[in-house]
């Protein structure tokens, strides 16, 4: 069995705390476990940044274990190697004495290795009485064995930092995409809309990002463009939703022209004008709303309407309703205004609407009039909400938020 001892350094070399700590660590083995040589040294590779060694380092302990005579490092093997520095050098590759004792010394501070220094600083071994290895002067590789399950979690948790960041990079480029496809069918069918801004803002977004980003970074770009990405594919449905509209809107008044040769206001009189009504008095053609967008996009495009919700706060689509109610008031819109957006374009997107236009107070003279002419044109299948929230989000963006 190695005597256990406080082994001090030779020479010049200072004794430290953390030597010291790790020499007591290293007393307290557990005499029946054991470890892989190559095994724990595959996890030190891995956790090299956790534990604060450099390759090179793992280098020369690599050489270091290649003087082990067992795979299994154990008490009942002993803990020390003794090579010179000329023979860890030849398995080194031929690193400089210089390096390699700089080297020893960060696997020492790292306390991966313990010093056992001989009186006159030699490596060596005393055989015993039967013939096998006695005393040894050297390094301890101990501290592998009393940490080796402490290395193999650190090991585990950058590999799985590793695969993280590794799905994060996939989900981003599939989502870059999808953004650039949608924009360019968008451009190729001539869709109505902002596609060379909403290209320009896609640009700024993939700019943003560092060349080596860590998981933090690309998972913050990922929401945005995530939002982004659904922004546009609303968009696209919108405007496909309203061509649909129109289309069936024409089939079906040709439908009834060619196939009934009465008026409609000859079968049914209680539809006929009456003499002097105005043309607002007719019955109205309601179109179905859009479906409205997600709540984390809306509050990320328009951040100011958060502090009117229940509480200081919105975490859903009725905090945000009962919010552009007071709002509404604060603005100066009638009821009756709000409630024919409502009845027009849905009460989520016309309380999203309430909060694009509280976002951009200071450049609307009349709330109310901006909201009723808003929901004539949603009426009329003129207006999209998309561009509205592209825009205030592209204000309030990461780009904006680094220059402002």
């Amino acid at each position: 069995m190695e005597p256990q001892y406080v082994s001090t350094p030779f020479g010049r070399r200072s004794m430290t705390l953390g030597m010291l700590a790790s020499q007591e660590s290293a007393s307290k083995v557990d005499p029946d476990a054991s470890v892989d040589k190559w095994k724990i040294f595959r996890a030190l590779c891995e956790a090299k940044d956790m534990v604060g060694v450099s390759d090179r380092a793992l280098a020369v302990l690599n050489a270091l274990l290649t003087f082990y005579p067992k795979n299994e490092i154990a008490e009942a093997n002993g803990f020390v190697v003794f090579p010179s520095n000329e023979q860890l050098s030849l398995r080194t590759h031929g690193m400089a004495g210089t390096t390699l004792r700089r080297n020893l010394a960060m696997l020492v501070e790292a306390g991966l290795i313990i010093r056992r220094d001989s009186p006159n600083g030699k490596r060596f071994a005393r055989r015993n009485g039967e013939g096998g290895l006695g005393e040894a002067f050297g390094f301890s590789l101990a501290p592998l064995l009393v940490r080796a399950r402490e290395i193999e979690a650190q090991a585990a948790q950058v590999m799985a930092a590793k695969l993280e960041w590794k799905r994060l990079r996939e989900r981003l480029t599939l989502c870059r995409r999808d953004i650039t496809k949608l924009i360019e069918i968008a451009l190729e069918e001539e869709v109505a809309g902002e596609w060379i801004e909403m290209q320009k803002h896609f640009n700024l977004l993939s700019a943003s990002l560092p060349r080596r980003p860590s998981a933090a970074e690309m998972e913050s770009l990922l929401a945005d463009l995530e939002a982004f990405r659904e922004l546009i594919v609303k968009t696209l449905e919108s405007k496909s939703k309203t061509e649909k509209t129109d289309a069936n809107d024409i089939q079906n008044g040709r439908h009834i022209h060619n196939s009934n040769p009465h008026p409609i206001s000859e079968l049914e009189p209680s539809f006929e004008r009456k003499q002097g009504a105005k043309p607002e008095e007719e019955p109205r053609h309601w179109r179905e709303p859009p479906k409205s967008f997600s709540l984390a996009m809306v509050l990320q495009a328009c951040p100011e309407i958060i502090a009117y919700g229940p509480g200081g706060g919105i975490g859903s689509w009725r905090d945000l309703m009962a919010a552009a109610v007071i709002v509404r008031s604060t603005l100066g819109v009638s009821p009756s205004a709000y409630q024919l957006a409502c009845d027009v374009m849905g009460p989520e997107n016309a309380a999203t609407v309430i909060a694009c236009i509280l976002e951009r107070g200071g450049h609307i003279n009349s709330a109310g009039g901006y909201l009723r002419d808003l929901t004539r044109r949603a009426e009329r299948g003129e207006f999209s909400l998309g561009p509205m929230l592209m825009a205030l989000m592209r204000a309030n963006g990461p780009t904006a938020r680094k220059t402002g």
